[in-house]
C-alpha cells in the first residue's frame, strides 16, 4: 500500500469533506444532504432518501491539462462509469431509508491523478459521507447514522509479473492484469472490476491479487477508522444551523 492520508473538513462548507491521499494521488471528497429526493422516486411511492454522486478530474490533475467536461459538452465515458461506480459502492452500505426524504450528493475531484483515483474517490466519499451523517444527528435531525459499515476500495494487478496491490499512474499503464475492488469493512464484495490489459491471467492470478485487495482494504478502513475518531460533529456550530 502507498501511504495513505485523510485531511478533515477540506471544505468547511460541506457537510462532510475530505482530502483523501493514495500515495502521491489525491482527491476531495465533499458530501451534503438537501431536502427532497428525484422526481421518479416521488412518482413510483419509493420511500427513504437517494445518494447520487459526482466525479471529476481537475483540469490540473495530470502532466498535460484535461479540459473540462462542459467545454465538450458532455461528461466524458470514463467520469460518468466512476461516478456511478461511487454511488453504488455507498448505496451498498447506506441505509437509504434512515436518510429521511433527502438527497446526499458526493462530489469526488481529483486534485492530482497518480493511479487510484476511483478506489480513493470510494474511500474518501464513505468517509465524507459519515462525517455529515453525525453532523446531522448532532445536530438532531437525524437519530443515528444510515451508514451500516464502512466500505472502501483499492486496486490490485499484475505488474513485471509480481502480484502487486494499490498500483501508481507508471504500475497501471503498464500492468498485464488490473483490477479494482470495492468491499466492506467486513470484506464483503460490493464491486470488482478486472481485465487483463492485452494479456491474460491464471486463476492463481486472481486469487493472489483478491487476498492482496482484501489485505489493502483492511488497512484502508483501519486508516478511515482513525481519522473517523478525530473528527468533532459539533465543532463546526455554524454548520449545524445549516443542515437540511
Amino acid at each position: 500500500m502507498r501511504e495513505i492520508g485523510f485531511q478533515l473538513d477540506i471544505a468547511p462548507l460541506a457537510h462532510g469533506s475530505v482530502l483523501v491521499s493514495f500515495g502521491e494521488t489525491r482527491v476531495i471528497c465533499a458530501a451534503m444532504l438537501e431536502a427532497g429526493v428525484p422526481s421518479w422516486m416521488k412518482a413510483q411511492g419509493v420511500p427513504g432518501g437517494w445518494l447520487t454522486a459526482e466525479y471529476s478530474m481537475l483540469p490540473y490533475s495530470t502532466l498535460q491539462r484535461k479540459p473540462r467536461d462542459i467545454n465538450r459538452g458532455k461528461l466524458d465515458g470514463r467520469s460518468s462509469e466512476i461516478q456511478r461506480l461511487v454511488g453504488r459502492s455507498l448505496r451498498a452500505v447506506v441505509d437509504l431509508g434512515g436518510l429521511g426524504a433527502r438527497t446526499l450528493w458526493i462530489d469526488c475531484d481529483v486534485l492530482r491523478a497518480d493511479g487510484g483515483t476511483r478506489t480513493a474517490s470510494i474511500t474518501g466519499a464513505v468517509v465524507a459521507a459519515e462525517m455529515a451523517f453525525r453532523r446531522f444527528v448532532a445536530a438532531k435531525k437525524l437519530p443515528k447514522s444510515p451508514l451500516r459499515q464502512l466500505a472502501a476500495a483499492v486496486s490490485a494487478g499484475v505488474w513485471e509479473g509480481v502480484c502487486c496491490l494499490d498500483l501508481n499512474y507508471h504500475e497501471d499503464k503498464d500492468a498485464a492484469v488490473d483490477f479494482n475492488y470495492a468491499m466492506t469493512e467486513d470484506l464483503r464484495l460490493i464491486e470488482v472490476q478486472g481485465t487483463g490489459e492485452e494479456a491474460t491471467f491464471s486463476e492463481e492470478e486472481m486469487a493472489e491479487m483478491l487476498r492482496l485487495g482484501k489485505k489493502g482494504i483492511a488497512e484502508i478502513v483501519a486508516a478511515q477508522k482513525e481519522a473517523l475518531e478525530r473528527f468533532d460533529p459539533t465543532a463546526n456550530l455554524e454548520m449545524l444551523t445549516r443542515l437540511a
